[in-house]
């Protein structure tokens, strides 16, 4: 079967043949001319012609892999696009998926681990990866062995994200105004991630049960996953009045520019330029999502309530969310008390005081 070469800059199909254990080989400016050639030495040769395979380019591959990709959010789609901009800068595009082997996976995803952290490279290996499982599942003659899943996961240095005191919270509300204060309420109350709360409809909020609704498209399947959550007192008088002045469907639109009046798909900025006019340090949506469960956490919420509310599938996951150690410290309260005769501040046990006092008696 003829393959494409690259020869001063030109593409080339260079035809092959082996007749009695040699190969046999010529250059052709075009396909057809070169598998003419092929046909014609195996006839001279007396050997039957071999079955005619499909073979896959890297570029064929991306794009049937990006068209499989919207059914996930636009963030998810952006970034395995950009993943596969990255590898095909790394190759000849128009190269056959056959020629790609574990140590060229290798050298893409160290080149990553080097230019920027471990975190970005296993990124890339969990989106290349899935791209070639992709190609084993659906394309012909695509190779079984998946090069990136063989590569291991490179060290991780990731930094915490980010969660605001909440008097920082507050002092934000305090600077906000309008939508962008109802907005602020709501991830509060709901624990809502971004995107929840910018695919909010009208029709997702019950106000005669008090409840709103949250789909989110975080699933292994990308399909929308719809809970209903209640609202409390303050976010229901806060939505209610929101409502009177609701030109559209949608919760919360786009103020001013031509998108006016159209949901969001994203919001540069916000909150970070009200954290910057209130004079406290810059925090996330998601740092919002993060201070319900601290504080909800600190008020001696159960753990499993808080999972309810954050709507994770796992236990694990809500408590990795719950900011500090300051839960716990009652508990280390009980190892007070023990032989250091300094001073201690904290709550005292009076049996413990008392055998104290009883052991100062026996040895005096």
């Amino acid at each position: 079967m003829p393959y494409k070469q690259k020869k001063n800059g030109k593409t080339v199909w260079m035809a092959q043949v082996k007749i009695d254990g040699k190969k046999l080989r010529k250059r052709f400016t075009r396909l057809d001319e070169a598998k003419k050639w092929e046909v014609e030495q195996k006839e001279l040769a007396k050997l039957p012609p071999e079955p005619e395979t499909h073979t896959t380019s890297f570029l064929e591959w991306a794009n049937l892999y990006l068209d499989f990709a919207v059914k996930y959010s636009p963030k998810t789609y952006s970034e395995k696009r950009t993943a596969f901009k990255r590898f095909l800068k790394s190759l000849d595009p128009h190269a056959d998926i056959n020629t790609f082997k574990k140590m060229d996976a290798l050298k893409h995803l160290q080149r990553i681990y080097k230019q920027r952290t471990g975190y970005a490279a296993n990124k890339e290996r969990k989106n290349m990866a899935a791209a070639w499982n992709f190609g084993i599942k659906y394309l012909e003659g695509f190779p079984a062995v998946n090069p990136f899943l063989a590569v291991e996961k490179f060290p991780e240095q990731r930094q915490e994200r980010y969660v605001p005191p909440e008097k920082d919270f507050w002092k934000t509300m305090a600077v906000a105004e309008g939508q962008n204060k109802v907005m602020l309420l709501t991830l509060l109350h709901t624990a809502a991630r971004r995107g929840e709360i910018y695919r909010l409809q009208w029709k997702d909020v019950d106000f005669s049960r008090k409840r709103i609704q949250l789909g989110t498209k975080k699933r292994q399947d990308s399909s929308m996953e719809y809970e209903w959550l209640p609202m409390t007192d303050e976010l229901f008088e806060v939505l209610l009045a929101h409502k009177q002045a609701a030109t559209t469907e949608w919760v919360f639109t786009q103020q001013g520019g031509r998108f006016n009046g159209k949901p969001y798909m994203e919001n540069r900025g916000f909150p970070q330029k009200l954290c910057k006019k209130a004079g406290v340090k810059p925090f996330g949506c998601h740092g919002i999502r993060h201070l319900t469960a601290s504080i909800l956490a600190n008020n001696n919420v159960p753990m499993i309530a808080i999972q309810q509310i954050l709507r994770h599938k796992k236990l694990a996951t809500t408590e990795r969310y719950v900011r500090g150690m300051e839960p716990i410290r009652p508990h280390l309260m009980i190892l007070q008390g023990g032989g250091f005769s300094g001073p201690t501040s904290g709550p005292t046990n009076p049996d413990l005081d008392m055998a104290k006092k009883k052991d100062l008696k026996l040895i005096a």
